[in-house]
């Protein structure tokens, strides 16, 4: 997986997004960045390698960029592989819905998709910093694998797909409806990551 960070209004100036992958199999699952956003670093998003989760036609792979500062899935990307394109295209979603200004840091984990030269370019040609967790930390990919997690539970076990599409837009809709609209955090004093963003000052989120 991979995590974002970007340059915020926090007093120490510094916003922390992370990207993820999450990689699920017929059992269960394996275990960006916005304009000035006061967000702490210990609550910057975490990712995981990717989510993959079969369908009858075959595999689908999602990779995410979660918000530290509210939880808010800001970039995702599905695709029938799992190459630097799944994450670059999920970075490149998280860019254009919070436009970061330079210094930003992206987390990632050590995996072939986050470490290729095309995620690193994209990174670099963006104004942001890449940053790896350590191997074999159990705490680093957290906040990441806790919505990987959730995924797996409350939707991608409890059917069976028929088709990449049918998935598809499965997880279109729980991100982007379910997740961010609806679903309530303890961290975010129970509210849904568009509402604590709303309640925020101005200043400190991007829509």
């Amino acid at each position: 997986m991979v995590e974002f960070n970007n340059a915020t209004s926090e007093p120490s100036g510094m916003t922390t997004w992370r990207a993820g992958c999450g990689e699920s199999r017929t059992s269960g699952s394996e275990g960006g960045p916005g304009k000035p956003n006061s967000r702490e670093a210990d609550r910057a998003p975490r990712s995981d390698p990717y989510t993959e989760h079969p369908t009858r036609e075959g595999k689908v792979y999602c990779a995410a960029v979660l918000d530290a500062y509210s939880r808010r899935i800001v970039g995702w990307s599905i695709d029938s592989r799992q190459d630097s394109t799944l994450v670059v295209n999920a970075l490149d979603m998280a860019i254009r819905n919070r436009q970061p200004e330079p210094g930003g840091v992206v987390h990632a984990d050590h995996g072939a998709q986050f470490t290729s030269w095309a995620f690193g370019d994209r990174v670099r040609t963006a104004g942001l910093l890449p940053s790896f967790g350590t191997v074999g930390d159990g705490l680093d990919n957290a906040m990441m694998e806790s919505f990987w997690s959730s995924t797996q539970i409350e939707l991608l076990n409890r059917r069976k797909w028929k088709t990449r599409v049918e998935l598809a837009n499965a997880i279109f809709e729980y991100i982007e409806i379910f997740h961010n609209r609806q679903r309530r955090h303890s961290a975010l004093g129970y509210k849904t990551p568009i509402e604590y963003e709303l309640a925020s000052p101005a200043d400190t989120v991007s829509a």
